[in-house]
């Protein structure tokens, strides 16, 4: 077999070439710190690349959840405390208006702030969050939780649906409570030995009313009914306590899960740059001897030797 000049030069051109190639995806590797530059380059790795990214997306938008849940939890608590508060005080000037040697005066003094009390009250269980919705309405969140009905009494206007949101590949955590469970209402009973619900801001007006007339029984019912409501305002916001702590916990775990999985994902993508730029090295030298070969191939002729 006759090796030709035509054959050297297109091996020495091929050899130089494939050479290049090499190192340009090795510069290409160090510029973009990633193993794979196409996916076609290795297509195994490049899907088990694309399988972590899918999970990670997938437990970033967990983390964006628990963060809006976190935040809506923080507003009903912080609500129901301070409904608790005026409830505390409300429970002192019942106490203060229902004392049958306070003046007339003095206990009208007390129905007034009571008054301001339920309308601060009222105000709190219609709060908004950041984006405008109800957080005690139940699922009909652009509505007002605590509506006035046809006597002017403020009453229960949404609905009992407990909603729930997905924060984990198994888990999920309801995300609102009822404006009935925290606002809870009072069952009495008449003289006929009846009983039934009375709201939580029937139960104020009343006592109000009470007090401004000087109404001893409407007081005295009135201070025993206050206790009644400081308790179920006491177990909504146990409820909400519950509800952050295992939201803290499940935030805990899908961040131990994203640190795992980049973790992973570095090992199977970024680039090992000690070994990386050692390679190119090695292929910069290849590369100048095939370029020096090259050269000399170039230069050969028969005129050469026939000069």
């Amino acid at each position: 077999m006759k090796i030709s000049t035509s054959f050297l030069f297109d091996r020495a051109s091929q050899q130089m070439s494939d050479v290049q190639n090499k190192v340009a995806k090795s510069q290409a590797q160090l510029a973009s710190g990633k193993q794979i530059i196409n996916p076609s380059d290795a297509p195994d790795q490049a899907a088990v690349i694309q399988r972590f990214k899918s999970v990670l997306a997938r437990q970033d938008s967990y983390l964006n959840t628990l963060s809006t849940v976190q935040s809506r939890l923080q507003s009903e608590s912080t609500a129901l405390s301070s409904v608790n508060n005026l409830l505390i005080r409300a429970k002192e000037l019942s106490l203060q208006g229902a004392n049958g040697t306070l003046a007339k005066s003095d206990r009208l003094a007390v129905a007034t702030e009571l008054q301001g009390l339920r309308d601060q009250m009222l105000s709190l269980a219609n709060t908004q969050d950041s984006s405008g919705n109800y957080l005690f309405s139940g699922s009909r969140v652009r509505e007002p939780a605590f509506m006035p009905d046809a006597s002017g009494t403020p009453v229960y206007a949404g609905d009992q649906t407990r909603m729930s949101v997905l924060v984990g590949d198994h888990r999920s955590l309801p995300v609102n409570r009822t404006g009935s469970d925290a606002f809870v209402s009072v069952l009495r009973t008449d003289a006929s030995g009846k009983s039934s619900g009375v709201g939580f801001f029937q139960v104020m007006d009343e006592l109000i009313a009470g007090v401004k007339s000087s109404d001893p029984k409407a007081m005295q019912r009135g201070v025993g009914e206050m206790d009644k409501l400081l308790e179920g305002m006491t177990l909504a916001q146990a409820d909400v306590g519950t509800d952050q702590n295992v939201l803290d916990q499940q935030t805990s775990v899908v961040e131990d899960t994203v640190l795992s999985l980049k973790t992973s994902l570095s090992n199977v993508e970024d680039l090992d740059y000690a070994s990386a730029i050692t390679l190119m090295n090695k292929q910069m030298l290849s590369l100048e001897a095939a370029q020096s070969s090259f050269a000399k191939i170039t230069q050969s002729s028969l005129f050469d030797y026939i000069r």
